[in-house]
C-alpha cells in the first residue's frame, strides 16, 4: 500500500504542475493579444485605406503571371515611386502634373499579392490569405526606398510579431527583393492554413479534444483525445514556418483502463523495474495515424484516426474491454 500512496501522490503532484503550467500559457496569451491588439489595429487601419486609396487612384491594374513577376518589373516600380517622389519634390504639387505620363498610377497583381506605389517613395505590398478557397485576413507591408541605388528596408507592416519579417528582411530584402516579397506571403498564407487547420478541428471535434496546446505561430501543436478506454497522445512538430504539413509527428495510445489490482500490480512492477512506467504501461505507437497526419491536413487526418480507432485499439489491446 505504502508503493501504490507513493504512485498517486507522484499523480497529484503531476496533475498539479500541468493545470499551472496550463493557466501560464493561458494568460500569457491573454497578454500577448492585449498588448499587441490595439497598436497593431491602429495601423492595419491607416494603412488599409492608404492601399484603398492606392487603387481607387489606379489608371492601371496589371495582372503579372510567372516570369511576368521577376527583378526588372520590381526595379521599374522602384524607378516609379523615385520619379514620382522627385516631380512632386520640383513642383511643389501633389496633384498629377498635365502632360506627363510617366507617373500614371499602377498597380500590380501577383497571385495574391497587390503591388503599388505609395506616396513618399514607398512601395505597399497587399497580401490576401485563405483558407479552403475562403478569404481570410489582409496583411500589408511597406518597403522605404531613400534612393534608386540604396537598399529597400521594411519602414511598417501588419505581420504578426512572431513571424519572422525582421530575419527576412536581413536575409533576403538587400539582396533579392523579389524573394523577400514573396517569402513573406508564404510566411502569412502557411501560417493562416495552420491556424485554420486547428480551429476546425476545434469546431468540429471540440467535444472530443482536451488539453490542446499550441505555440503563437502554429508550428508546435499537442491535444489530447480521451474516448475509447485510451488516452490519445498527439504532438506535431513543422519543419519551418512554411509548412503546412508536419514532419515530425507522435501519436500515443495510453491505457486507463486498469482495475485497481492491475494499477497496483503496474506500480510495484515500476518500482522494482520490471518494464511498466509510472502507473500505466508502456504506450503504443498509432502509425496508421502518423502516417494519415503526414500527408493530409489536421481535420481530414482527425477523422481518418477516429474512423480507424476502434479496430487498431482492439488489435494492440485485446484484452482491454475485459478489464
Amino acid at each position: 500500500m505504502g508503493e501504490v500512496n507513493f504512485i498517486q501522490e507522484e499523480d497529484v503532484r503531476l496533475e498539479t504542475t500541468w493545470a499551472r503550467f496550463s493557466n501560464v500559457l493561458k494568460r500569457h496569451g491573454e497578454l500577448t493579444e492585449r498588448l499587441s491588439r490595439d497598436s497593431d489595429k491602429m495601423i492595419f487601419e491607416r494603412l488599409q485605406k492608404e492601399f484603398e486609396a492606392a487603387r481607387a487612384s489606379q489608371t492601371q491594374e496589371i495582372c503579372l503571371d510567372g516570369e511576368q513577376w521577376n527583378d526588372g518589373l520590381l526595379a521599374t516600380i522602384r524607378e516609379r515611386v523615385h520619379m514620382e517622389a522627385e516631380r512632386k519634390a520640383m513642383s511643389g504639387d501633389t496633384n498629377m502634373m498635365p502632360g506627363l505620363h510617366f507617373h500614371e498610377n499602377i498597380t500590380y497583381k501577383v497571385g495574391t499579392k497587390m503591388i503599388c506605389c505609395l506616396e513618399g517613395a514607398r512601395i505597399g505590398i497587399q497580401y490576401e490569405t485563405s483558407f479552403a478557397g475562403e478569404p481570410c485576413e489582409l496583411y500589408h507591408c511597406v518597403l522605404e526606398s531613400k534612393s534608386f541605388l540604396e537598399k529597400m528596408t521594411v519602414l511598417e507592416h501588419t505581420v504578426p510579431f512572431f513571424l519572422p519579417i525582421r530575419e527576412a528582411e536581413n536575409d533576403l530584402l538587400s539582396s533579392n527583393a523579389m524573394k523577400f516579397i514573396d517569402h513573406v506571403g508564404e510566411l502569412l498564407q502557411a501560417y493562416v492554413d495552420r491556424r485554420e487547420q486547428v480551429r476546425l478541428i476545434k469546431e468540429l471535434y471540440g467535444n472530443q479534444i482536451g488539453e490542446l496546446y499550441h505555440s503563437l505561430p502554429y508550428h508546435m501543436i499537442e491535444f489530447v483525445l480521451e474516448d475509447f478506454d485510451c488516452k490519445i497522445t498527439i504532438s506535431l512538430r513543422y519543419a519551418d514556418l512554411i509548412s503546412v504539413l508536419p514532419t515530425r509527428i507522435s501519436v500515443l495510445a495510453w491505457p486507463v483502463y486498469l482495475s485497481k489490482k492491475s494499477l497496483t500490480s503496474t506500480a510495484i512492477m515500476s518500482r522494482k523495474g520490471n518494464g511498466a512506467l509510472g502507473t500505466h504501461p508502456i504506450p503504443a505507437r498509432l502509425s496508421y495515424a502518423e502516417d494519415a497526419l503526414r500527408t493530409m491536413s489536421l481535420p481530414e487526418a482527425y477523422a481518418e484516426i477516429v474512423l480507424n480507432l476502434p479496430q487498431s485499439l482492439q488489435q494492440i489491446f485485446p484484452n482491454r474491454n475485459s478489464a
